[in-house]
């Protein structure tokens, strides 16, 4: 079964193109619609997230992108140009994922002995924040167990296992495994095999659990965030209000849920839509799509990425978002899944050092001067996608380049990128990144960036066109 869902996109710098708009308010609004708008922006992150569990759960067996709640499931290759299920694929790490539901016990997440390999498995809880995540920057690279406890949870572990507290029932884990390349595949395949989840029932014995059922009737061919925008008001707010029975409030939100008594929404209780007017109907579907203007705005404009030599770089808030919903609920609308900058930074570009759409008709090069190259506790790359955001074909089959490849080095330890069409040529060619010909973007992602990343003292080099 092919499942189309958006894992983990890849957060676009703000200079990428902005599509048009619409006006949030032409006439004068109330307190009334004022608080469905704040509702909206409020919930949308959970509305996501609880319809892309359907859309990955929603199956009895494991495959690559999809997989019955509270088994992990992974990608064995990297993605070529013929996928376009997923904008900005990644072609530096192995992905291994799983839904958990902890409502009923909780689950151990065991990992294996990682050797020198870098990994990150963070978890985020049903309001898209990382709340944990273990691997080579936070818990090491030796043998784990962590057990995933829900918000209510209270008992006792087996000696050895270390507790995580979830804020939420419902946890998404989106591990990545450092992968070198093709050739590198079946080691990482071997250690993906040895990640596990056993609910605490069974844990030191060899039963089998029960699977657990995902959602019924569940449409897997539209991505889950179209099936959101789709929602009028009502369908909105009646799923949300569902969600908000199963979900605790975070404390620092309680005081601010409370005004979305006015509109019907409480914490605890249905959304009942038959206390409401034809006219309140048509009030709470209009507010609810100018909310939903306002969050693809938010995406769109980036207000939260900073510029630096033409880049797009987020380097604050991401992952966490206390109590900004309009931040949180943007990324959930572009880049559901992100990471804390901690863990990675993606800075983003498609202009050239002179604001020009970079483009295959002409030339460019990345240069770093010696001692310059991004600071990272891990390793770093620049991924080539074409104007829709997919890898691009090309004679030498290389999508990314980075520290990890044979890179030559200019004789005063400088180094040069060549961004381009055309084979710059066989001596160069191990520093090429090959282009489309028509418009592209680039990727730089950077896996556990060091503090002169995070702190914006370093900051990526421009992309020079030289012809």
């Amino acid at each position: 079964m092919k499942c189309a869902f958006l894992t983990v996109a890849a957060l676009i710098g703000f200079i990428l193109p902005l599509s048009a708009v619409p006006s949030a308010h032409d006439q004068p609004v109330s307190d009334k619609e004022i608080v469905v708008e704040e509702a909206y922006i409020y919930g949308f992150p959970l509305v996501v997230m609880d319809i892309t569990k359907d859309v990955m759960t929603a199956t009895s067996k494991v495959a690559e992108s999809q997989g019955p709640i509270n088994l992990l499931f992974s990608l064995k290759t990297f993605p070529d140009p013929s996928f376009k299920d997923v904008v900005s694929p990644n072609a530096d790490t192995l992905y291994t994922q799983a839904w958990l539901d902890v409502s009923k016990e909780p689950v151990i997440l065991s990992t294996p002995d990682m050797g020198k390999r870098y990994y990150l498995f963070p978890m985020l809880d049903l309001w898209t924040n990382v709340f944990f995540s273990p691997g080579t920057r936070t818990t090491g690279n030796g043998k784990n167990n962590f057990a995933i406890t829900g918000p209510d949870w209270k008992g006792t572990l087996p000696s050895g296992v270390q507790q995580v507290k979830a804020p939420t029932n419902s946890i998404w884990i989106i591990g990545r495994i450092q992968t070198d390349g093709p050739s590198d595949y079946a080691a990482v395949n071997k250690l993906q095999e040895q990640f596990k989840l056993t609910p605490l029932s069974v844990w030191g014995t060899n039963d089998v659990p029960p699977r657990i059922a995902g959602a019924r009737d569940v449409d897997v061919s539209t991505p889950p965030i179209q099936q959101t925008l789709k929602m009028d008001g009502v369908a909105f707010f009646t799923r949300l209000a569902q969600l908000l029975k199963e979900t605790p409030i975070p404390s620092a939100d309680k005081e601010y849920v409370k005004k979305f008594s006015m509109i019907g929404l409480e914490p605890g209780k249905e959304f009942d839509v038959e206390k409401l007017s034809n006219e309140e109907i048509k009030e709470l579907n209009r507010s609810a799509r100018i909310a939903q203007a306002k969050v693809k705005e938010e995406w769109e404009k980036h207000s939260f990425a900073s510029n630096e030599n033409g880049w797009g770089v987020i380097l604050k808030n991401i992952g966490l978002y206390g109590t900004n919903y309009l931040l949180r609920a943007s990324v959930a609308y572009g880049g559901l899944g992100a990471n804390v900058p901690q863990d990675a930074v993606y800075p983003a570009t498609n202009v050239d050092d002179s604001g020009k759409p970079l483009t295959g008709q002409s030339l460019y090069v990345i240069h770093f001067n010696r001692g310059e190259l991004p600071p990272v506790g891990a390793f770093w790359s620049i991924t080539m996608y074409d104007d829709q955001q997919f890898f691009v074909a090309n004679p030498i089959n290389r999508y990314a380049i980075g520290d990890r490849s044979d890179l030559q080095f200019n004789a005063d330890g400088s180094l040069d990128i060549f961004i381009q069409n055309k084979s710059p040529g066989k001596q160069r060619e191990s520093n090429w990144l090959p282009a489309p010909s028509g418009p592209f973007n680039l990727i730089m992602r950077l896996y556990a960036p060091k503090e002169a990343v995070l702190n914006g003292s370093w900051k990526p080099p421009r992309v020079q066109r030289v012809q």
